[in-house]
Order: C-alpha cells, then sequence, then structure tokens
C-alpha cells in the first residue's frame, strides 16, 4: 500500500468541507452535494480507509486504557444511504470488546412509558468505549416529524404536543448533549447525505439481486413518497442542533467509498481531540515489574533468549542501524 497522508492537520483539513458550522441555516441539497467526492479514486479511497482504520484502532486502545472518556457515534441517513455498510468498514480494525452498535427501532410500550430520550440514555457507552447509535434519538425529530401520528400517539400531555414542539425537542436534545460532554462523553455525528436518484438506484439493485433482497422492504418505497418532508426535516436538525460540543458533518454518500473514507476520517478527527494517553505506571509498581521480569527470565528453557520481546527489539534495531550505514556507504563517492 502507498503511504497516506493521515496527518492530524491533513484529516482536519480533508473533512472541513463536511463541517456544519452552528448556527448555520442549511439548506438540501443546495448546500451539500451528496456526489462530492473530491477526485478521490476507489483505489485510493481504499487505501485511505485501510490507514484511517488501523489508526482508529491506535486511538481505540489508548481511549480504553485511559478510560476517561466515552464516545458516541450517531448515523443518520436517509434508507439505502449506507449506514450499515459504514458501520462495517470503518470499524472492522477495531476491538469490538469496547464498540457496541444500537439500532433504535420503534418504542416499545416500556419506552413509550418513559420521557423519549429515556431508551438512548440506556444505550450510552460506558467510559473508554465507543457506542455506534444507527439511527438515534435524532429520529424524534425526523421520523417523529414527517408522521404527525407517532407523535400524536405518544404518551405526552396534550398542551405538549401543539405548537413549538420541535424547537423545544432540539433544545432539549442539545441540552442533553451538552450535559453529557460535559461529563466527558464526546458525540460523533454523521449525517450520510444520498441523493433521490442514487436512492431509486441503490432500491432497484435490492430487487434485482436476489442476495439483496432481504435488505428491501415495501416501507422502504412508501417512506421515499415522503422524501422532501425528510428533507426539510434533516436541514432544520442540522441547523438546530449543530453545536459547539456537539457539531454535525455532512459525509456526501453517493459514493460508498469515498462516504466510508469521510466518515473515518471525521471519527479519526473526534479521537485526534481527545488524544487519549495511556495511564503512566507509579515507582512502586514498576518496581513490581521488575521483580516480575527477573523471575519470568529465569524461568527461560535452555537456549531460549531470556526476555524474547527485548532480543526482538535488539535485533530489529540492529538491522536498522545495518541498513542505515548501507545507504550512507553508497551515497559516498569515490575518490
Amino acid at each position: 500500500m502507498a503511504d497516506v497522508d493521515i496527518r492530524p492537520k491533513r484529516i482536519a483539513e480533508f473533512i472541513e468541507p463536511f463541517y456544519v458550522k452552528p448556527g448555520r441555516r442549511v439548506r438540501l441539497p443546495a448546500d451539500f452535494d451528496p456526489s462530492g467526492t473530491r477526485k478521490v479514486s476507489k483505489g485510493q479511497a481504499k487505501e485511505i480507509l485501510a490507514a484511517g482504520v488501523d489508526l482508529l484502532s491506535e486511538y481505540q486502545d489508548r481511549l480504553a486504557a485511559q478510560d476517561t472518556y466515552g464516545v458516541v457515534i450517531v448515523l443518520q441517513a436517509m434508507d439505502a444511504a449506507g449506514k450499515d455498510g459504514t458501520i462495517k468498514h470503518v470499524m472492522s480494525g477495531v476491538n469490538p470488546q469496547g464498540v457496541t452498535v444500537d439500532s433504535f427501532k420503534v418504542p416499545s410500550a416500556e419506552e413509550l412509558d418513559h420521557d423519549y430520550l429515556w431508551r438512548y440514555q440506556r444505550e450510552l457507552p460506558g467510559r473508554g468505549h465507543i457506542g455506534i447509535f444507527n439511527r438515534s434519538h435524532y429520529e424524534e425529530v425526523l421520523v417523529v416529524r414527517v408522521h404527525p401520528q407517532i407523535l400524536a400517539g405518544q404518551k405526552l400531555p396534550a398542551k405538549m404536543k401543539g405548537r413549538g414542539v420541535w424547537q423545544r425537542r432540539f433544545r432539549e436534545i442539545n441540552d442533553w448533549e451538552r450535559y453529557l460532554t460535559d461529563q466527558g462523553f464526546v458525540f460523533v455525528k454523521l449525517f450520510l447525505n444520498l441523493s433521490k436518484e442514487e436512492q431509486r438506484r441503490r432500491f432497484l439493485a435490492r430487487i434485482d439481486r436476489p442476495e439483496k433482497n432481504w435488505k428491501f422492504s415495501s416501507n422502504d418505497a412508501k417512506e421515499r413518497a415522503f422524501w422532501d418532508d425528510y428533507q426539510k426535516a434533516f436541514a432544520d436538525m442540522l441547523s438546530n442542533t449543530s453545536t459547539e460540543w456537539a457539531p454535525w458533518w455532512v459525509i456526501p454518500a453517493d459514493d460508498k467509498p469515498f462516504a466510508r473514507v469521510a466518515a473515518a476520517a471525521v471519527i479519526a478527527n473526534a479521537l485526534i481531540q481527545i488524544d487519549p494517553k495511556y495511564p503512566k505506571v507509579g515507582k512502586e509498581q514498576l518496581a513490581d515489574l521488575q521483580v516480575a521480569k527477573q523471575t519470568l527470565e529465569g524461568e527461560a528453557p535452555d537456549g531460549a533468549a531470556p526476555d524474547p520481546y527485548e532480543a526482538e527489539v535488539e535485533e530489529k534495531k540492529a538491522g536498522d542501524d545495518g541498513d542505515a550505514k548501507g545507504k550512507k556507504g553508497k551515497g559516498r563517492k569515490k575518490g
């Protein structure tokens, strides 16, 4: 694989066009092009994604070791935008023990007996972990808004279902995320921005390919009829809930490989900003480690290195020194 530039500064520059500045009034699709790929080929996307996954793996390990911050990845999109594929490819290299994925469907009777944020609060990741919300609390200002009968069915006082309900929910969600951010939980909010034509193509592919039939339901086609309503709801959501503490990122989703690269870059940038550290060991623990080291070295069988890891490091160092001297010798001119 060719060298890929994944320095923090380069990542920040790459994702900057996807950022929804707090207070900005968003219009869809005018303000964010679903097909904008910035001229990255599929081959380049594959290389960048592989490098990004390696970076995520390293930072996840540090996040777990530090055990101070939790990360909540929010994925919102229209059907067929690639949420499942994004999770599969972007998180492919991380430790599954440190990641949870929750897909929120129709609320249960128990969930309807609580406030609308209750079921999301229950599934938040612990410190040191990454939680992925495949659909999230934002469904409460999206599908519930597009289908008023859902709001009517929620067990709210009648006066709380009237005028101003959406602005109130925006405020409540912002306040909830602010509270959690203050507690050390970082939100990475990704809207996979799919065009109507690309959704049509993907729906047809699900119908035409037998192995994809299970992904399509008649309800998908019914929801497509509300496309314009959803676009307005998404635009309003982005405008009102992209905050300094929990901003939105709009990912061009018409090109799947590019969308995965962009999503990985935004997540990596969030972890870089956290910059988790491995805990430092105190003097007493270091002394205990040296005692254990001596005991283990004394148990080495005949012919084996007392400390195989130390021997491997020394061998690699000697090889690197030899390579450096060889290159230096080749660079000298003969007199």
